[in-house]
């Protein structure tokens, strides 16, 4: 992996990235207006990231409570089709190129997979991540637990 996963209560590594729609968006953009969560994710189309994004499309209740983006190392318009695909509304960015260059900053970029691992953070209004979590590849998240998390930190659930 690349450099350190940056602890809670840090400030949130900046980027600009696009969205599966070509759109250009910075992470700050969402400071001072909106919680976010950012869901690395290693591949599209893959079944387990499938799954895990079908699993966040279907509770709007967590989509409501705040910004999800969902970030991967494929192209964005590979991320256009698995939207589509997927019927899948939040924002899905394209960590291609400088390949791997969002997911080094939080430090769970894969060198030798050429793909991100699953981490997760919650980021809130001010720009500081309030919770994280990390697993290996193939190891699928709960989206329970993202729940728990906005709902400790006080970040209101639809």
């Amino acid at each position: 992996m690349s450099a350190a996963v940056p602890p809670v209560g840090s400030a949130a590594p900046d980027f600009s990235a696009r969205n599966q729609h070509g759109e250009q968006l910075r992470l700050s953009d969402y400071r001072g207006r909106r919680d976010v969560v950012l869901v690395f994710y290693p591949y599209a189309f893959s079944r387990v990231c499938t799954s895990e994004l079908g699993q966040l499309r279907d509770r709007p209740d967590l989509l409501a409570a705040a910004e999800f983006l969902a970030v991967s190392c494929d192209p964005m318009f590979t991320l256009r089709a698995y939207a589509e695909a997927e019927r899948l509304e939040f924002g899905l960015l394209s960590d291609f190129w400088p390949h791997g260059a969002i997911a080094s900053q939080y430090g769970v970029f894969d060198a030798d997979r050429g793909a991100a691992v699953r981490g997760t953070f919650v980021i809130d209004r001010s720009g500081l991540i309030r919770w994280s979590v990390v697993n290996p590849i193939p190891e699928a998240r709960d989206p329970d637990d993202y729940a728990r998390a906005l709902t400790e930190l006080g970040l209101v659930l639809g």
